[in-house]
């Protein structure tokens, strides 16, 4: 039975990895687990963490500190991750005691699931089903991602995500995809909305706007300054005309 649980999990893990992995496409069960380092963190994790629920001392952190030396993955014994996990490429993925991460959840490079402050208790994110985390997020403190959300890459994420959402930014700014759920796994992340880059280009329009505006009234304003001098200018001509006019009929 354990046996059957076992091949069942290594099994899920290698389609995972050939799902949601171009690279992998075509490739040999042997060699994804040979060749792999986050389906090989994520077999080393399920090991240490059957130890761990079983009170097994010390073995379960000597898995985990191993794992990380030969994959740059790091994943806490205590974790909960739940089947289809898969991690693309691995290196600097940490992932904290007490974090809890759904079904099929996708995490790309250094994506950090960390805690925040000293206190003990619920401290680490909680990842819901369908989730795709993009390279070097950065997910802090006890906050819940909805399922089916997307995080950009380098996206710092405090505040708690809902279902179906994309999160970008620092600090991370969920944007609802109108009417359409994002594909799973979707790594277009050219094509994420970026709220920043937005806001600059209307305050770009909105200089510009301004500039023209002050362009046009500097105009206006040089036009009657020279209207008012012309105006002077055009009396003194006047009066010099009637005086010479003057000056002939004496003569």
């Amino acid at each position: 039975m354990l046996k059957d649980v076992i091949v069942a999990e290594i099994k899920r893990d290698v389609t995972a990895a050939r799902e949601r992995d171009p690279a992998a496409q075509g490739v040999g069960a042997v060699e994804i687990l040979l060749c792999w380092p986050g389906v090989q963190a994520i077999l080393a994790y399920r090991v240490a963490h059957a130890l761990h629920r079983r009170h097994v001392p010390l073995v379960p952190r000597m898995i985990s500190t191993l794992a990380r030396s030969v994959t740059g993955v790091e994943i806490h014994p205590a974790a909960e991750i739940g089947p289809g996990c898969f991690i693309d490429h691995g290196m600097g993925v940490v992932i904290g005691e007490t974090t809890e991460i759904g079904t099929d959840v996708t995490l790309y490079q250094g994506v950090t699931l960390g805690g925040t402050g000293f206190a003990a208790g619920k401290r680490h994110p909680t990842i819901e089903d369908d989730v795709t985390i993009g390279s070097g997020a950065k997910l802090l403190g006890a906050v819940v991602i909805g399922a089916g959300a997307k995080i950009g890459a380098n996206t710092v994420v405090i505040h708690d995500v809902p279902a179906e959402a994309t999160v970008v930014g620092i600090p991370g700014h969920a944007v609802r995809i109108a009417g359409r759920k994002v594909p799973r796994p979707d790594a277009d992340w050219d094509q994420l909305p970026d709220p920043v880059a937005d806001a600059m280009r209307g305050f770009d329009q909105r200089i510009s706007s301004l500039e023209r505006v002050a362009s046009s009234e500097r105009l206006a304003a040089d036009q009657a300054a020279e209207d008012m001098l012309q105006g002077p200018a055009a009396a003194a001509g006047l009066a010099n005309g009637f005086t010479d006019g003057s000056a002939s009929g004496d003569r």
